[in-house]
C-alpha cells in the first residue's frame, strides 16, 4: 500500500469509528451523518451512504465532489442532506470534518431566544458564536425543515460564517473543524455544554459564562497542542473509540 492509499484507508477507519462513537454518545441517532474532506483531493469528501450511523462499515463510505455527487462506484442512496457538507466545504477551506446531528438538548437553544455559549472550558470553541440557521429565509413557510440542495446548503454555510457551530431551528446542529477527531469532540462536548448551560438556566442567573479572553487562550493553547498531547481531542477519541467497538462487538 502506498502512503496515499494508507492516507485514504487510516481516514475511512477513523470515519468509521466516528459514526460509532457519535452514535453511542447519543449524538447521532438513527439519522445524522459525518464527513471529512479527501485527504489527497481538497474538491472530494467521504461520507457514509444512507443509513444508520451506528452500523457504517468501510465497505459504506462513498466519495462525493462539492457539488454532492457521487465519485466512487456503486449505487446505493445517499443522504438528502448531504449538500450541508458540500457547500460548507465549497465555503470555507479551513475546515475538513463536518457532523450534522440532531443533537438533542441544543435543540432548545435554536427555538428560544437563548443563545449557545461556552458554559464549561471543554466548549471554548463556542466563544465565537453559535449563529441559528432560519431555513424559512430560503425555503419560505411550506418547507421540509431539510437541507436537501445546494441552496439550501449554501444559505447553512452563509449563517455558519467563521464560527464552529451553527444551529438548525428546530432540527440540529452543525460541527466543523480541521480535522476529524477534533470534529467528534465538539460534537460532544457541543451537546455536554447545552446540558451543562440548561441546568445553569434552570438554577437561575446571572450564568457566569467562559469570558473571550479565557476562551481565547484555550483555543490558541490547543491549536498548538499536536494530535498526540494528552490534552487533545485524540485523548477524547481513543477512550470513545474502544468503548464504541466493544459496544458494537456485544451487539453484534
Amino acid at each position: 500500500m502506498d502512503e496515499t492509499s494508507g492516507h485514504l484507508a487510516a481516514l475511512i477507519d477513523d470515519l468509521v469509528t466516528a459514526n460509532h462513537i457519535l452514535f453511542h454518545q447519543a449524538v447521532l441517532d438513527s439519522f445524522g451523518h459525518v464527513s471529512a474532506r479527501h485527504p489527497d483531493n481538497a474538491g472530494h469528501f467521504l461520507m457514509s451512504r444512507a443509513m444508520a450511523p451506528g452500523l457504517v462499515t468501510a465497505a459504506d463510505i462513498a466519495e462525493l465532489d462539492l457539488d454532492g455527487h457521487r465519485i466512487s462506484e456503486g449505487n446505493q442512496s445517499l443522504y438528502v442532506e448531504r449538500f450541508i457538507h458540500s457547500e460548507i466545504y465549497k465555503a470555507r477551506a479551513d475546515v475538513h470534518a463536518i457532523v450534522h446531528s440532531h443533537s438533542p438538548t441544543v435543540i432548545p437553544f435554536s427555538i428560544t431566544q437563548e443563545p449557545l455559549k461556552p458554559a464549561y472550558h471543554r466548549a471554548s470553541f463556542l466563544h465565537s458564536g453559535v449563529p441559528v440557521f432560519e431555513i424559512r429565509d430560503v425555503a419560505g413557510a411550506k418547507n421540509n425543515m431539510l437541507v436537501n440542495d445546494a441552496t439550501r446548503g449554501r444559505a447553512l454555510a452563509e449563517v455558519l460564517g467563521a464560527s464552529n457551530v451553527a444551529l438548525m431551528r428546530g432540527h440540529g446542529n452543525v460541527v466543523v473543524a480541521t480535522r476529524l477527531r477534533l470534529a467528534v469532540s465538539r460534537a460532544i462536548e457541543t451537546e455536554v455544554n447545552a446540558k451543562l448551560q440548561l441546568q445553569a438556566l434552570m438554577i437561575g442567573g446571572p450564568i457566569n459564562y467562559l469570558t473571550a479572553d479565557e476562551a481565547e487562550t484555550l483555543e490558541s493553547e490547543l491549536a498548538r497542542t499536536k494530535p498526540s498531547d494528552s490534552r487533545g481531542a485524540d485523548r477524547v477519541w481513543e477512550v470513545l473509540k474502544r468503548q464504541a467497538r466493544s459496544q458494537t462487538e456485544r451487539n453484534s
